[in-house]
């Protein structure tokens, strides 16, 4: 994954991007090309056998049946921001299993750093194209209580919608911060924000990864307090509406 990272840098450092615009108006970039099929490559030699979604490819109708176990793929999400030569931009790769993300990773290449989780959630600063540093540089996640002071809310920075500011305006926030990608979700599991709500528009390989990441030390939940599930092939695997929090007893 941290190699599919200096594919995405290569194309970000080009003068120009080259990106077109898929049928639900969504733009796509060489870079989602190039490293949606890097990927697809490398998990199909080193997972033999798990069925791979991934979001181009999706896009394209080609969907593989599943069981309970299956790998969820967003090559670059946040492409927005990536066009836009923000470094806010991500890859991302999750492992489904009985309707919940049991393992994710996300990598930053423009920010050089990965968060991953399975039982427990790291990050650790990582290059593009370079190996994983040795586990004793790697530091814990930890999200944070609930400050006394109020919360800090990470909004999609190309996304707003009048249910989170609804939810927001009910809330005690102190901070609201726009962010791209699912580096949001990373910026919590760190204990550096508490909350992210999302009622918008989103898909499984947008928020797996993230979500797996966040699990290990918080929760991602429906508005109605409920796990968000995956797996969701009847609804082409889109999200309903979830919130993200740090300290889960704020729900």
């Amino acid at each position: 994954m941290v190699e599919a990272g200096a594919i995405a840098n290569e194309v970000l450092a080009r003068p120009e991007i080259e990106t077109r615009m898929k049928s639900d108006r969504s733009p796509v970039s060489e870079a989602d090309e190039r490293v949606e099929e890097f990927l697809m490559e490398a998990l199909e030699r080193e997972l033999p056998g798990v069925a791979r979604i991934a979001e181009e490819a999706a896009a394209h109708g080609e969907i593989p049946p599943h069981g309970d176990a299956f790998l969820l793929i967003d090559p670059i999400d946040g492409t927005r921001e990536f066009i836009g030569r923000s470094p806010e931009f991500t890859v991302n790769l999750a492992l489904v299993d009985k309707l919940e993300p049991v393992a994710g990773a996300i990598f930053a290449p423009a920010g050089a750093r990965v968060w991953f989780a399975g039982a427990q959630g790291f990050t650790t600063k990582a290059v593009g194209g370079g190996a994983l540093p040795p586990a004793q540089d790697w530091g814990a996640l930890r999200v944070r209580p609930r400050p006394a002071h109020g919360l800090t809310a990470l909004l999609s920075k190309s996304h707003p919608d009048d249910e989170t500011v609804a939810l927001l305006a009910a809330l005690p926030i102190r901070e609201r911060r726009p962010m791209g990608s699912s580096i949001k979700f990373c910026v919590i599991a760190q204990g550096k924000a508490d909350i992210y709500p999302r009622f918008g528009r989103t898909m499984e390989w947008d928020t797996a990864a993230g979500h797996a990441v966040l699990a290990a030390a918080g929760a991602v939940l429906t508005p109605t307090g409920e796990p968000l599930a995956y797996g969701k092939a009847a609804e082409f695997y889109r999200n309903g509406p979830f919130i993200a929090w740090g300290d889960a007893r704020q729900t």
